[in-house]
C-alpha cells in the first residue's frame, strides 16, 4: 500500500503540474515529508531530479513549438547555475543530513511555499491573461529586461532557493519573469521558466545525488505515477477553470508553508 500511495502522489502532482504549469517542487516535497515521513534532505534531492525529468520533456516540446526565448533562459542560467553550485558546496561542507541544515531547509521551504501561495492567489484574482502574439522585432524588444543585471541577480536567488528546497522555479520563477519582462507574452514566460528550470533542477539534483540525498527507488515510483498524470492534466487544462485551480492550489501551498515554518 505504501508503494501505491507514492505512485498516486506522483500521479496527483503530475496532474496538478499538467493543469497549472507549477506545483512540482511546491507540492511534492511537503507531500514526501508530511505523508511519507521522508527526511527533508532526501525529499528535496529526490524531488529535484523528479522535476528535472518532467521539465526536460516540457522543454523539448516547447522548443519544437518555437516558444522558448533562449536569450532570456541563458541570462537566468548565468545567475542560477553558479548559485546552485555554490549552494551545493555549502551543503557538502555542512552535511546535508545535519540537524541545522534540515531546519534551514524546512524553514526556507516554508517561506518559499508562502511566497508561492501568495503569487498563485494573486494570479487567481487577476484571472488568466490572454496571450499576445509578437512580431520578431517586438519579441527582441520584449526579451530585454528592465536592467541587464536583474535577471542574473534574480536567477542567483532562485538557484539558491531551488537547490535548498526544490521550490522556486515554478510560480516564483514565473512571477519574477513577469516583473523582469513585462512585454513578453505569458506562453513565452512559462516556456522560459520551464526551459531554465530544467538544467537548474538537473544540476541541483545531481549535486544532491553526489551527497547521497536522492532516494532512487522512490524517484522511480514517483515518475511512474507522474508521467500519466501530466499526460491527463495537459488534456484537462482547457476544460477546467484556471482561477478555480489556482485558488485551490494557493490554499494548499499556504497550509503546507505555514506548517513547515511552525515546525
Amino acid at each position: 500500500m505504501h508503494d501505491v500511495g507514492i505512485i498516486f502522489a506522483g500521479f496527483f502532482v503530475g496532474l496538478i503540474v499538467g493543469l497549472t504549469g507549477v506545483g512540482g517542487g511546491s507540492l511534492m516535497t511537503p507531500i514526501l515529508i508530511f505523508f511519507f515521513g521522508v527526511k527533508p534532505y532526501l525529499a528535496v534531492g529526490t524531488d529535484l531530479l523528479f522535476a528535472a525529468v518532467t521539465k526536460l520533456g516540457g522543454t523539448f516540446s516547447l522548443s519544437r513549438q518555437n516558444l522558448v526565448p533562449w536569450r532570456v533562459v541563458l541570462t537566468l542560467l548565468a545567475g542560477s547555475l553558479p548559485a546552485a553550485l555554490l549552494t551545493l558546496w555549502a551543503l557538502r561542507e555542512a552535511g546535508p543530513s545535519s540537524q541545522g541544515v534540515q531546519q534551514l531547509m524546512t524553514s526556507t521551504l516554508g517561506v518559499a511555499l508562502l511566497l508561492t501561495a501568495a503569487a498563485m492567489f494573486y494570479k487567481a484574482l487577476r484571472g488568466p491573461q490572454q496571450p499576445r502574439m509578437l512580431a520578431e522585432e517586438a519579441l527582441a524588444q520584449a526579451t530585454r529586461p528592465r536592467h541587464p543585471a536583474l535577471p542574473i541577480l534574480f536567477g542567483a536567488l532562485i538557484g539558491t532557493l531551488v537547490t535548498l528546497t526544490s521550490v522556486g522555479a515554478g510560480a516564483i520563477g514565473v512571477t519574477v519573469l513577469l516583473i523582469l519582462y513585462p512585454l513578453l507574452p505569458l506562453p513565452r514566460i512559462i516556456a522560459s521558466d520551464i526551459a531554465y528550470a530544467a538544467p537548474l533542477t538537473l544540476v541541483a539534483g545531481l549535486g544532491h545525488a553526489s551527497l547521497g540525498s536522492v532516494d532512487w527507488p522512490l524517484l522511480a515510483k514517483l515518475l511512474a505515477g507522474s508521467l500519466p498524470g501530466i499526460w491527463l492534466g495537459s488534456r484537462l487544462v482547457t476544460r477546467t477553470p484556471e482561477r478555480v485551480i489556482r485558488s485551490i492550489l494557493s490554499v494548499l501551498l499556504a497550509w503546507a508553508g505555514s506548517k513547515l515554518v511552525l515546525i
